[in-house]
């Protein structure tokens, strides 16, 4: 990697800046329902605090609350679950600038402390530079550990930078090393699985993977606009009529590249998406009237008979709707018999890191990215603002 790490600073005496990823889901009572994010940065936490940091001042943010202080997203559920995680108390503080949030930052006797969420003030998503030299005010060395924000130019992820001396966190460095080395640098055979519910979304990472890899393996809704522009019928199912055309040049350009494009080939179906809906398996063809909602069990065979080769395997999107347990069977069925092979499972963050929880299969991937939108930017090949600001080495 040609930017600093971690490990390559002294942090002994130094007051340490980090900008951790704390965007949590949470219930209508303010409790978080799932801490993983949190869990993540303890490894980068612990490893300051170990290095003799005088202080570390951990920011975030936490939803969409447009530049506004909304009591929804407030950071203080996060300080809780924070000091109960690291068995240490955490300072919540009430705001992330100003001279006294400086001055008390610094004078408290707790070695942790967070500050309030960022996206409170609009300076900080349209990266306004006087916001991010009062954030790294705070600071005398800045480690981004954020990568969910990696992809965005904001304040706390590429102005600061400018001001301060940068370094990604342990959890950066880690995404960094396997989806950057799934996309550069593979073992072969690599094969990708892609679901989710538009090719719009994931158009740039199969452009961007197809001539890296062997096989492309498509489920999810966004397969039925690529079975559309096979001819077949597809009855209510999701499609993007105006990317049918971009699907056939997709599978023209795999043919040309000698790559292959694995479609379902049976799908389960329901007239209504509703949990309880009465569903049945029909092959390629949706009859009229039905939605695909899942894959089908033939296609879940022949899924698992191309993977059962692979050594690098990339994954992001679902191959159903898998929130709802009746049509959840065909991304668990691959899930599972993946995480059995002897291969680099790299699962991009998002929904398809919420099904691997769902089927409490986290500890059994290589990596499960923290970050949806970033990974998905990443293996599309684009530089993120927030890693290509850290300083060179």
């Amino acid at each position: 990697m040609t930017k600093l790490t971690l490990k390559d600073l002294d942090l002994k005496g130094k007051t340490v800046l980090m900008r951790s990823d704390f965007n949590v889901p949470q219930d209508d009572r303010l409790n978080i329902t799932d801490d993983t994010r949190i869990r993540a940065t303890l490894p980068t936490i612990k490893y300051i605090l170990e290095k003799e940091a005088k202080k570390l001042i951990l920011i975030s943010h936490l939803g969409r609350p447009d530049g506004k202080v909304v009591a929804k997203y407030s950071l203080r559920p996060v300080a809780v679950r924070l000091s109960e995680l690291l068995g240490m108390p955490v300072k919540f503080l009430n705001d992330c600038i100003g001279e006294e949030i400086k001055r008390e930052s610094q004078s408290c006797s707790e070695k942790i402390v967070l500050l309030e969420n960022l996206r409170f003030h609009p300076e900080e998503e349209t990266n306004n530079a006087d916001f991010a030299k009062q954030l790294a005010a705070l600071g005398d060395v800045f480690i981004n550990d954020a990568f969910g924000t990696a992809h965005r130019a904001h304040a706390s992820t590429e102005g600061i930078t400018h001001y301060l001396r940068s370094a990604s966190g342990l959890l950066l460095e880690k995404e960094i090393q396997y989806l950057g080395t799934a996309v550069e640098n593979p073992q072969h055979p690599f094969m990708v699985i892609l679901g989710g519910a538009k090719v719009s979304d994931k158009i740039r990472v199969i452009d961007n993977l197809l001539p890296k890899c062997e096989v492309i393996l498509i489920g999810g809704g966004m397969s039925y606009t690529f079975l559309k522009a096979q001819g077949k019928t597809i009855g209510n199912s999701k499609l993007e009529k105006d990317k049918i055309d971009l699907a056939k040049s997709i599978l023209e350009r795999a043919k040309s590249l000698k790559k292959e494009i694995i479609l379902p080939v049976d799908n389960v179906v329901v007239e209504t998406v509703q949990s309880d809906a009465k569903s049945e398996i029909v092959g390629e063809n949706i009859p009229e009237g039905k939605i695909a909602v899942d894959i089908g069990p033939k296609t879940v065979k022949l899924f698992k008979e191309k993977l059962q080769s692979a050594k690098t395997i990339v994954w992001n999107g679902p191959l159903g709707i898998f929130e709802m347990d009746a049509f959840s069977k065909g991304t668990e069925e691959v899930a599972r018999f993946i995480a059995r092979l002897k291969a680099d499972t790299i699962i991009g963050g998002g929904d398809t890191a919420a099904a691997m929880a769902k089927f409490k299969l986290e500890d059994k991937m290589t990596h499960i990215s923290t970050g949806g939108g970033a990974s998905l930017e990443f293996l599309e090949g684009k530089v993120l603002p927030g890693m290509a600001a850290l300083t060179d080495k």
